[in-house]
């Protein structure tokens, strides 16, 4: 049976996450490298009572480390997937499992994406669910500045732009129920041009090597493992759409028959459970939770 590890982004996050690994001297290793690039305590940002890990420039490094960890001791236990995916921040994590770049290589450029992300600002992103697909596309072809950001379900999206043209697809789109996020910019929608141009510069000085396994990318959510193509496609990722949508479509159509989630929370396995009826869904969001 093929098995795909599918890694969450920001949202997943929980306070105390990682807490059982810090005992666990390979943990304990990439804590000690991840503070000498971050200059603060992931463990120390994991545990804070006044919740400082729900801030974008804290979470995206902290899902990163605690993600890689994971994957590395499931290898370590002679696991292996078929095929990787992340969503947003995710991507990350499934690139790192993947072989594509080292530890410290992803850590960097998580850094600098964390940075440029919190200091976006005047952005609005919404999630919709329950909604009739050909009116909210309709209604996105006709209103400027907003975007589909991502497409996670048949029933579930969030769209991005300007705080107006948001507010007024969440006028003239019946869902079931529409949430504005609490997220500082309009991420994964062109208004965050700026910040992937700056990010960019960074990306380019980092080694990507050939993928050990397909990754099914965010914005093209066919299977590839060729460097330079994975890496155009995260050049792409801050400003495109996380068509997670399509990479469960992919998965069905590439006979995958498990998806283990890596990382906190089930926001992943809750949607291929409805997007792919039969697959076998495991979560690891601790070390106990890895499969022996």
């Amino acid at each position: 049976m093929k098995t795909a590890w599918v890694f969450p982004g920001q949202g997943s996050q929980t306070i105390g996450m990682g807490s059982d690994l810090l005992d666990v001297e390979a943990a304990k290793a990439r804590f000690a490298q991840a503070e000498a690039i971050l200059g603060w305590s992931v463990p120390e940002i994991c545990q804070s009572a006044e919740d400082k890990l729900s801030k974008t420039l804290y979470t995206q490094p902290c899902l990163y480390v605690i993600e890689a960890i994971l994957a590395d001791l499931m290898r370590d236990r002679g696991l292996t997937p078929d095929a990787v995916a992340g969503h947003s921040l995710g991507e990350y994590g499934a690139l790192y499992a993947a072989g594509v770049f080292e530890f410290e290589s992803g850590l960097r450029l998580v850094k600098k994406r964390s940075e440029l992300m919190e200091q976006a600002s005047g952005g609005l992103m919404a999630a919709l669910i329950g909604f009739d697909r050909t009116q909210l596309e309709e209604q996105i072809a006709q209103t400027p500045n907003v975007v589909l950001a991502n497409d996670n379900s048949d029933s579930q999206v969030v769209i991005s732009g300007t705080p107006e043209a948001v507010e007024a697809i969440m006028a003239n789109v019946k869902t079931k129920k529409a949430v504005k996020l609490n997220v500082s910019g309009a991420f994964h929608s062109p208004q965050m041009g700026d910040a992937a141009a700056e990010f960019n510069q960074i990306l380019e000085t980092i080694d990507f090597r050939d993928a050990q396994v397909p990754v099914l990318s965010n914005v093209d959510p066919t299977p590839a493992t060729d460097a330079a193509a994975i890496k155009d496609r995260l050049i792409r990722q801050m400003t495109g759409s996380v068509r997670w949508r399509e990479i469960s479509s992919a998965f069905t159509e590439m006979e995958v028959g498990q998806a283990i989630e890596v990382g906190p929370g089930k926001v992943l396995t809750g949607l291929l459970k409805r997007a792919c009826p039969g697959m076998e869904l495991v979560n690891v969001g601790s070390l106990a939770e890895i499969p022996s």
